[in-house]
């Protein structure tokens, strides 16, 4: 396996819609060329930021070969597939096209609030099953449960085809407790945009980030320069952009990122619902904000 495979900038793809909430393909494939030639490492199709959740499994199939198709291998893919009930993913596995897919994002189950050795049986299942590796999500603000450090060692320990966490708990301690004890192979991936530098600076891998889908090649930029260690370089990017991270989670995600999308003329501001649109005032502090980072 490429060792450098899911290093450095993923990005979490949003999906556009049109009016009619329909998928604007057009506009996709556009999004998928600026990000590419922007800089990002690979794509991460279908996470949560695709308001894959809102989808049909009709819709998802096909916006999966859309991207598959319109990226033609030139970044790895990332596909997410989780659930909250074991079976279900295994059989969505069994019925997967993983042509064109290097690897799965798998999201901590949500809702049951399994305890530790559940969710440890629950992502030894999908590694067993999957074709292609996985990267295990722990997201407690969304999920309603941790996965702790313990627990994810476990299964970089124990499953060869888990090859790293997706880490957005907001917890550095945990962070720090993963990274200081993991096999070498296994990534640890920043899954805060406003964290990633210094997750970075404590042996973290890169970032799977909302923010790049808007700033691709300063996320991908300020990503590079940590990894090689040129910190110098890389603080004032990192601090250039904190801001606007700052504001675009305010009302949940992809609220603000499509609001900034828009705003640089990438795509139409349509969310799905029970996701609604950024509100005026938010709406209009983003424009402002990205004006100012415009200047800088």
């Amino acid at each position: 396996m490429n060792k450098n495979l899911f290093t450095g900038t993923g990005v979490a793809l949003v999906t556009p819609f049109r009016k009619q909430e329909t998928i604007d393909f057009s506009k996709l494939e556009s999004l998928i060329e600026h990000i590419i030639k922007s800089g990002v490492d690979y794509i991460v199709a279908l996470g949560t930021t695709s308001e894959a959740a809102t989808m049909t499994e009709s819709e998802r199939s096909a916006l999966q070969d859309y991207i598959v198709e319109a990226t033609n291998g030139r970044v790895p893919i990332m596909l997410g597939l989780g659930g909250n009930n074991t079976q279900s993913v295994i059989d969505a596995l069994g019925r997967t096209n993983f042509e064109g897919i290097s690897g799965i994002l798998s999201v901590a189950p949500y809702y049951n609030k399994p305890n530790q050795r559940g969710i440890a049986q629950h992502f030894k299942q999908i590694a067993d099953a999957s074709p292609v590796p996985v990267i295990i999500y722990n997201v407690p603000g969304r999920t309603g449960i941790n996965i702790a450090a313990s627990t994810t060692l476990q299964l970089a320990q124990e499953c060869p085809n888990i090859i790293g966490i997706k880490e957005a708990s907001g917890n550095i301690a945990q962070v720090m407790e993963i990274i200081a004890h993991k096999p070498e192979h296994f990534k640890v991936i920043s899954g805060d945009d406003a964290l990633t530098y210094p997750m970075i600076a404590l042996g973290a891998s890169g970032v799977i980030s909302v923010a790049a889908n808007a700033f691709p090649a300063e996320m991908s930029q300020m990503v590079k320069l940590a990894l090689k260690g040129d910190w110098k370089k890389a603080l004032p990017i990192h601090y250039k952009l904190l801001p606007l991270m700052n504001a675009m989670f305010e009302e949940g995600n992809p609220t603000g990122v499509k609001a900034l999308l828009e705003i640089e003329g990438h795509i139409s501001n349509n969310l799905r619902l029970p996701l609604v649109k950024a509100s005026k005032p938010l709406y209009n502090r983003l424009a402002a904000l990205y004006e100012e980072f415009q200047k800088q």
